[in-house]
């Protein structure tokens, strides 16, 4: 069974090599239908820019998730190829209570392989979403645990091996909000006043189709594209009261890093992060985050006037990227040109149409947080994130599915430490456990602002050693660390550890 897989990516590897070219393992209608040699509709604002999708809501009591190719509408008047859980170009969004017990069935009607990964949850190994447990298309998977979490916007997506970038890249991707009694306390936006925001870059064809496929330099740094997508829908636009909102945002990229503001330099008051809501809110003038981490976020429209738009950017930044200069860099497999990482990119448009008058309420005190201190941890590990040659390694390994590479005592709490040695930026992702940043050395040298709370996920920029530190008292089990850059998942950027 090892040596099947090892051949799989050894196919994965020569494919590349001999075409110039990676769409990835395996064949799929939808993807060979979004494929094309012209450049696509470029966004101009105004006509082009269509209404934000919002998902619908829904309970995972006995939910169906069904697993398939469709067409959806990703812009006014263009309809592309997409892969759902459901109806539209996202998941729809799970919303649960802490204790609540989950019953949903995945059906997988796409074609090929896929199984759905609880990001941010610790569910026991069996409902955690492991490649291992991919099914068949045609086949179901039954998911039955209880959402252990605080309230916090957690999400879901497809994990599948060396399937996990285009399948997330077409829309098996989809948010999962708990709450709680402390947050339903605080007064916190909702209702309408709440917006979830599930952000992606993407190439489009000829037709307007989204397309996707690396090579090259984009097999090494990740998959870059040219326009912003919000919940599936090219670049939209959201009409909003001139009042205070609760904005949710999920960096879903197959490898962008976004630093999110606002274009009227009003500041982003930041009330949480992956695991939840943090001590205090804090105001920032911007927002760093990488693919998978997200960040609960307080905007106050009351002194826009009505009439006014206000985009939701990414600013400009020095990319992280050592070393590979620009030659190929953001090409996609159709020939298009992606925007280089750390590329201004406008998001949304928030429309303020209605002047309301109401007293603008930010809460002093949020959550409480237990800190785990390095005095008690139990043991020290390192892991080593290296890219180069085609090759994407933790500790110079790639992922092979049935080794196991580290074994942790369950009830222990530990220190791991996430060393960077490549050229490009990882953003490091654990299952099965919740962890707190302790040290950033290297690079930009200390725990950010955004990187306070609870995390899951952790942006490591080349040169840079980041110290996390978790307790693994959630379940037994084999679960996986790797780094949340899609392709590079898919390459091998990925290993087994076991609790025990």
């Amino acid at each position: 069974m090892e040596n099947e897989r090892r051949i799989g990516r050894r196919e994965f590897l020569e494919r590349s090599a001999a075409a110039g070219v990676i769409l990835a393992v395996g064949s799929s209608p939808l993807l060979a239908a979004g494929m094309s040699s012209s450049a696509g509709p470029q966004r101009s604002g105004g006509a082009l820019n269509g209404m934000l999708y919002q998902p619908p809501r829904v309970s995972p009591d006995g939910l169906l998730l069904r697993a398939r190719q469709a067409t959806a509408e990703i812009a006014p008047g263009v309809h592309s190829p997409i892969m759902t859980w459901g109806d539209g170009p996202v998941g729809p969004t799970i919303e649960a209570r802490t204790g609540q017990r989950v019953t949903i069935r995945l059906e997988n009607d796409l074609g090929e392989p896929t199984i759905a990964h609880w990001h941010g949850l610790r569910p026991p190994e069996a409902m955690d979403g492991h490649p291992r447990f991919a099914v068949d298309s045609g086949r179901s998977y039954d998911y039955d645990f209880e959402v252990g979490e605080r309230a916090g916007t957690y999400w879901y997506h497809s994990h599948a091996h060396m399937r996990t970038a285009p399948q997330v890249y077409y829309g098996l991707a989809g948010l999962f909000i708990v709450r709680d009694d402390v947050e339903g306390g605080l007064g916190l936006p909702s209702g309408e006043r709440e917006l979830s925001l599930v952000l992606q870059d993407k190439l489009q064809d000829a037709s307007g189709g989204l397309a996707y496929g690396v090579r090259g330099h984009q097999m090494m740094e990740g998959f870059l594209g040219d326009t912003a997508f919000v919940n599936g829908v090219r670049y939209p636009r959201v009409e909003v009261d001139s009042a205070l909102y609760r904005i949710r945002v999920l960096a879903a990229s197959n490898a962008r890093i976004y630093r999110l503001a606002l274009s009227n330099g009003a500041p982003l008051v930041l009330i949480g992060s992956d695991g939840g809501l943090l001590e205090q809110p804090v105001e920032l003038p911007y927002v760093d985050l990488g693919t998978g981490e997200r960040a609960d976020l307080l905007v106050d429209f009351s002194a826009v006037p009505a009439g006014t738009t206000v985009r939701l950017k990414s600013l400009a930044f020095a990319s992280p990227a050592r070393g590979m200069g620009m030659m190929g860099r953001g090409m996609g497999m159709i020939g298009q040109q992606g925007l280089p990482q750390g590329a201004e990119l406008d998001i949304l448009e928030f429309v303020v149409t209605r002047k309301v008058r109401e007293e603008v309420r930010v809460p002093r005190g949020l959550a409480p947080i237990e800190r785990l201190r390095r005095s008690g941890a139990d043991r020290e590990r390192v892991f080593r994130f290296d890219s180069m040659m085609m090759n994407h390694t933790i500790n110079n390994r790639a992922f092979e599915m049935s080794r196991v590479d580290e074994r942790v005592p369950f009830g222990s709490t530990e220190i791991w430490r996430f060393v960077n040695e490549s050229p490009f930026p990882h953003p490091v992702h654990m299952h099965a456990a919740h962890f707190q940043v302790l040290s950033r050395t290297g690079g930009r040298g200390r725990v950010l602002p955004w990187e306070q709370g609870w995390k899951d996920t952790v942006l490591v920029y080349p040169g840079e050693q980041v110290e996390v530190i978790s307790k693994f008292n959630a379940y037994r089990g084999i679960f996986l660390l790797h780094c949340h850059n899609l392709e590079h998942e898919d390459m091998g950027m990925m290993m087994n550890f076991a609790i025990e």
